[in-house]
């Protein structure tokens, strides 16, 4: 039996995937087999599943993106607007888990 092909790691997946996003409403889905991750703005679905799995080789069966706008806010008196932040939700095949805490395997 052949052996499982693994991706290749290409410099553009460490830009897609820029940190994990660790809430207690993203530990929470950590139960349900889903890691949450910031991504770059122009990053797209395809894109991050490749990512995800090049970087932690795991198998990845769905992501849901969200892009939070960022709010107007004022500093003395001054209006200033946050940066918009797009984030990804991966989810995880059955067996898979990501330890965040670990980092990417070079």
């Amino acid at each position: 039996m052949a052996k499982k092909q693994q991706a290749a790691v290409d410099t553009r997946h460490y830009d897609v995937i820029v940190a994990p996003h660790i809430t207690e409403k993203s530990t929470m889905l950590s139960e349900h087999n889903a890691v949450v991750f910031k991504v770059a703005k122009d990053a797209s679905k395809p894109e991050i599943k490749a990512a995800v799995e090049a970087l932690f080789n795991v198998k990845v069966t769905g992501v849901n993106t969200i892009v939070s706008k960022g709010k107007t806010k004022r500093w003395k008196g001054q209006a200033y607007q946050r940066s918009d932040a797009k984030k990804a939700i991966v989810t995880l095949a059955e067996g898979e888990m990501i330890d965040i805490t670990e980092g990417a395997k070079a």
